[in-house]
This record gives structure tokens, sequence and C-alpha cells, in this order.
């Protein structure tokens, strides 16, 4: 475990922009921390230039076959309208992080206005570069103020 860890730390030094990482001879299983990190940080730039509303940038994040399939005009409409709440953020945090066969699902919590969103992400592992696949939300619920 610890020398996939350390492929993972290797990759992501050597491919800089988070998006590229040896990923082929991941373990099924949960996230060891380092692909965990990496992970978050390809979700967290996606979330980033959301905010941004960086376009092209939220995009570039996205699978090779996402992106084959949907065209940026229907990016900026599909998270426009259905994920509003990534564009609004005001802060997001990372749960559960598992690893199954070429895709790697990971739990994120989203708080916009006064609500939270549960997000579950699946990721491809195509080669050596991860892709945002989707993005499905789970119930929203309003904080709790103790």
């Amino acid at each position: 475990m610890k020398h996939l860890a350390a492929l993972f730390l290797l990759a992501l030094i050597l491919s800089g922009c988070g998006q590229k990482a040896d990923v082929k001879d991941v373990a099924i299983g949960g996230c060891s921390s380092a692909q965990s990190q990496l992970v978050s940080k390809h979700i967290s730039g996606q979330i980033e230039a959301l905010a941004e509303k960086d376009w092209d940038a939220a995009y570039s994040f996205a699978s090779e076959s996402f992106r084959k399939n949907i065209e940026i005009e229907q990016f900026v409409l599909i998270i426009s309208s259905q994920y509003s709440m990534l564009v609004e953020n005001q802060g997001y945090k990372f749960g559960k992080c598992t690893i199954d066969a070429d895709k790697i699902t990971q739990e994120v919590e989203v708080t916009s206005g006064e609500k939270v969103y549960y997000l579950t992400y699946r990721v491809s592992i195509i080669g050596s570069k991860l892709g945002i696949e989707a993005a499905v939300v789970g119930v929203e619920q309003t904080p709790t103020i103790v």
C-alpha cells in the first residue's frame, strides 16, 4: 500500500496539474490518503472554476467520454439549471472515497444558501488521467444550528 501511495504522490508531482496520475494499478476498495487528495484536488479544480464561472476550465475537468457526448454549451446549461449549488457554493468538504475497477466514487457535501447538498461524483480512470463523468445530487438538507 505504501508503494501505491508513493506512486500517486510521484504522479501528482510529475503531472503538475492534478489531472493526471498513474492510476492503472489501483486496488479496489477505499481510497488511500494520497488517492483521496488527488481526487479531491481534481474535483476542487472543477468546483472552483464553476464558482468563477470559468466554463472552459470547469469543462476541462470532465472526462473525455463526457466531452465527446456533451458540448460545452450543453454543459453550461446543465450546470446552470441542475447544479447551481456548485456555482453559488459557500464551501464544500469531501467525504468517503472508493475505487471500483475503472472508476472512483467521491462523496462531496456542498453548502449553498441555507442548504447542504450531498453530491456523489463518479470519476473515471482512463490510462493516467482522471475525468469527472457525473455528479448525482442527493437529498438536500437545511443545516441545524445547535
